[in-house]
């Protein structure tokens, strides 16, 4: 099977379904995995389609065919602070559910499918019970909606505008009623038992401190949903992490997965999009004109191994690629951007293909970091990083910027002496660990290790 799904739909609230077509052929589709229906996956605030690139490959381990998956990126991922008042690089609820119904009507379109399922993390929930609630039931066979705040981050009669509010009118819209759900959908909600940053009682985590949200770890969960609790999950991890993988195909394809582990690929081809934050606000647009190279670099050193291994520039569309890879080399991509910090993004080997390697600069270079030699970033975007829930290591320590208990930081900084320029820095994370090299930051380079898993 080849994965065939590739395009930019234009206006407000625009979206890009990342999935184009891909000559490696995926794990043939078995009759258990016959009758699951295509699947568009829709991520949160703030975020991007290749957050689903692990769900992926685990489907795909599993025999669903790619050409029936896709994943939509939101071009202003972020939410509104008043949700009816226009904000520059920000969509509202209804750019969001106008951009999911085309969505669905190209991944129908493209499956032949009469009903397709739906899988969201965070406010991609919102904007999957929004469409569903608003005329999009019909269309829609399952719903997964994990870590979505259904009963808002707070509820207060502060900022009534805002969508992550309980009280204001969008989320009041969508629980009206003796059940919260749409009849003829299937809904799944999975949610953390106490360590979701945006399911806490106390409003420490939204800036207040002492003053209640009025909101409980219950607050994914839904009146007329099959209601799970994963366990020790962090926000992201409600959707990213392989146990709410297990969950969400257990649901749509009413039975187990065969395997949770992903299956690599012989051959693997990777291409994807470069997104920028104009006035430094994280979009999904394109950027033209920017530059990926990739290399092979050692596992123990971080040290290239020849010559790049593929090098483009991005059109107006800002796709870069396809690059032809090992699935067992660890990886270096250097992204050139216009009027952008060059960043150095190491990554774990890649076991399959994909077209969502989406890549976007590291944040410019801040007074905080004057007098230092190199800048190194480890980044978790997939989840979290947990202390002591988690084992968290850079450079051999602890990092002194990641607070203890309920996670709620997913990038750890690592200032060098200039004497330090050029050395390997070790990134560990449970079971993944990254070496990378340390740039000089005279340069304008800040390295990155960016984890899979």
């Amino acid at each position: 099977m080849a994965l065939s799904r590739r395009g930019f739909l234009q206006g407000a609230g625009a979206l890009s379904l990342l999935a184009g077509r891909l000559t490696v052929p995926a794990l043939a589709q078995s009759a258990s995995t016959a009758d699951i229906p295509p699947i568009l996956f829709v991520h949160g605030n703030g975020d991007h389609a290749a957050l689903w690139l692990t769900t992926l490959w685990r489907m795909e381990s599993n025999g669903v065919p790619r050409e029936r998956m896709a994943a939509i990126n939101f071009t202003d991922p972020l939410a509104r602070a008043d949700d009816r008042v226009e904000q520059a690089g920000r969509s509202s609820t209804e750019d969001q559910r106008r951009a999911l119904a085309e969505a669905v009507r190209e991944l129908k379109q493209s499956s032949g499918a009469a009903r397709i399922a739906l899988v969201g993390n965070s406010r991609g929930g919102n904007a999957i019970r929004n469409f569903i609630k608003n005329g999009g039931g019909g269309e829609i066979s399952h719903a997964v909606l994990c870590g979505t705040p259904n009963h808002g981050v707070y509820a207060s009669d502060d900022g009534l505008g805002n969508e992550f509010n309980g009280r204001g009118p969008f989320l009041r819209g969508l629980n009206d009623g003796d059940s919260e759900v749409t009849v003829g959908t299937a809904f799944l909600t999975l949610r953390s038992d106490g360590l979701d940053k945006y399911a806490q009682a106390d409003g420490r985590f939204i800036g207040k401190p002492g003053t209640p949200t009025n909101v409980t770890t219950e607050g994914p969960a839904l009146k007329g949903a099959t209601n799970l609790v994963l366990g020790a999950v962090d926000h992201r991890e409600t959707a990213y992490h392989p146990r709410a993988f297990r969950e969400i195909y257990k649901f749509i394809a009413s039975h187990e997965p065969s395997r949770i582990e992903i299956a690599p690929e012989q051959s693997v081809r990777l291409s994807g999009l470069v997104t920028g934050t104009p006035g430094g606000v994280p979009t999904n647009r394109p950027v033209p004109g920017a530059t990926v190279d990739i290399y092979h670099v050692a596992a123990e050193t971080g040290e290239r191994i020849g010559g790049p291994l593929h090098s483009s520039q991005t059109g107006a569309d800002g796709r870069w690629g396809p690059a032809q890879v090992d699935p067992s080399w660890p990886l270096e991509f250097v992204l050139t951007s216009p009027d952008a910090v060059t960043t150095h993004i190491y990554r774990s080997p890649f076991p399959r293909s994909s077209e969502i390697v989406h890549l976007r600069a590291a944040r410019p270079l801040t007074p905080a970091d004057a007098g230092a030699g190199a800048i190194v970033l480890m980044s978790r975007p997939r989840g979290y990083f947990g202390l002591p829930r988690d084992i968290v290591l850079f450079d051999g320590k602890e990092p002194a910027d990641v607070k203890s208990g309920v996670p709620t930081d997913a990038v750890t900084t690592l200032r060098l002496a200039a004497a330090e320029i050029g050395r390997p820095v070790a990134a560990i994370f449970n079971a993944e660990r990254i070496v990378m090299r340390a740039w000089p930051a005279s340069e304008n380079r800040i390295a990155v290790a960016e984890l899979t898993y």
